[in-house]
């Protein structure tokens, strides 16, 4: 025998069929086996964790600019940032502020060189 329970408003045409024979079971799950243990320095196993990739990029500065201004950049346009040349460039991991460093050049391509890795308490502060 089949109930059938009208979904939604009265108006609804849709329907849910229930059958009687199906019956609702409790899962049940295995043990994995022994729980991760910690090491030395209270970390949990980070080695699982070392070849994940994150993005990494440096911010030379940032600005605000109306549409307007925006809509006129063009080749040769020069954008001001909130920076003075010589000033270190912030390090981001994964869009959050981890260091701080100089811009150096190595044979023909841009790097930096850390110069303060940002303490803990700073990310902290640093979150959204």
């Amino acid at each position: 025998m089949t109930d059938k329970a009208i979904a939604g408003n009265d108006h609804d045409d849709m329907t849910l069929e229930h059958n009687e024979e199906d019956t609702v079971k409790r899962a049940k799950f295995e043990a994995f086996g022994e729980p991760i243990r910690e090491t030395p320095e209270g970390h949990g196993n980070i080695n699982l964790l070392l070849d994940v990739p994150l993005p990494v990029s440096v911010e030379l500065g940032r600005t605000t600019m109306t549409i307007r201004d925006i809509l006129d950049l063009g080749t040769g346009s020069v954008v001001e940032v909130n920076r003075v040349a010589g000033e270190p460039v912030d390090i981001l991991v994964n869009g959050r502020l981890v260091a701080r460093g100089e811009v150096v050049v190595i044979d023909e391509n841009f790097g930096v060189r850390i110069l303060d890795m940002v303490s803990p308490e700073e990310r902290l502060m640093d979150g959204d």
